[in-house]
């Protein structure tokens, strides 16, 4: 008997367009340029001057099940240890929490903004996320060799990785993450800034200020992306080295 139901058997399915328009995405206001790491929620600042340059550090207020794991002063103590020529114009440090769909579909420790606008303003950001503990590390088992060289990076920051059909796994635990941030990612995040910084000469004249921010943008920005992940970590593990060498890291939680 002729069943009208059976005409079409991907009536519903994905090969018909069913749910392709429903895939989860970082909401993108329409009143707004800002991308989402700029859009902040509640938060407090603190003013620090390191090394007579002065930072603001912004902390934003985070869920029940997550928190910082660096301090800001924490985070001072490291930055006190970097060559203030490298400071350039950074000028805020960003204690961040992340989304929920930002956790799934962007998860990171943390990010170089290098033009963060805050409170009509723009200067560079070191952006470091805070960590939901209810969650769990959980990474895919088809690894590039850069993605599976930084799991052995994670691996001796502490964090205890199990390895299932699908995925490496490990529970997030504060001690581990503030290891990842503090000694590696925030140094990362510097080692990107200071690429940035010398890869064009600044100029002595304001009115050919606008013609080397050109040049720096379109020279830097068009770098492959692992000669740029290659200069930050070299600049990571080489200052790392040097801290731990002189006795400054690894250091206890600062809590004031």
């Amino acid at each position: 008997m002729y069943n009208p139901t059976r005409r079409n058997r991907n009536i519903g399915t994905e090969k018909q367009g069913y749910g392709q328009n429903n895939e989860l995405s970082i909401p993108k206001p329409c009143h707004t340029s800002k991308t989402f790491y700029e859009r902040l929620d509640k938060y407090e600042k603190l003013i620090k001057v390191i090394n007579d340059h002065k930072f603001t550090f912004v902390i934003e207020n985070t869920r029940k099940t997550s928190k910082h794991a660096c301090t800001v002063d924490d985070i001072a103590k490291i930055i006190s240890n970097i060559p203030k020529t490298d400071f350039g114009d950074l000028e805020l440090i960003i204690l961040r929490q992340p989304k929920r769909k930002e956790e799934t579909l962007s998860p990171v420790w943390g990010r170089l903004a290098y033009s963060f606008e805050f409170e009509n303003e723009y200067s560079p950001a070191i952006i470091i996320e805070a960590i939901d503990y209810e969650r769990k590390f959980k990474w895919g088992r088809k690894l590039s060799p850069d993605d599976t060289r930084e799991l052995e990076r994670i691996k001796a920051d502490g964090h205890k990785i199990k390895e299932s059909k699908k995925y490496f796994e490990a529970d997030y635990e504060l001690d581990n993450v503030r290891n990842t941030q503090l000694y590696r990612t925030l140094l990362h995040e510097f080692g990107h800034y200071v690429h940035y910084l010398e890869f064009v000469e600044r100029p002595g004249n304001d009115d050919e200020e606008f013609e080397y921010w050109n040049k720096r943008n379109d020279k830097y920005f068009n770098l492959p992306k692992s000669e740029k992940e290659k200069f930050a970590h070299n600049y990571a593990h080489k200052l790392r080295g040097n801290l731990t060498k002189n006795g400054i890291i690894p250091f206890e939680r600062i809590e004031k």
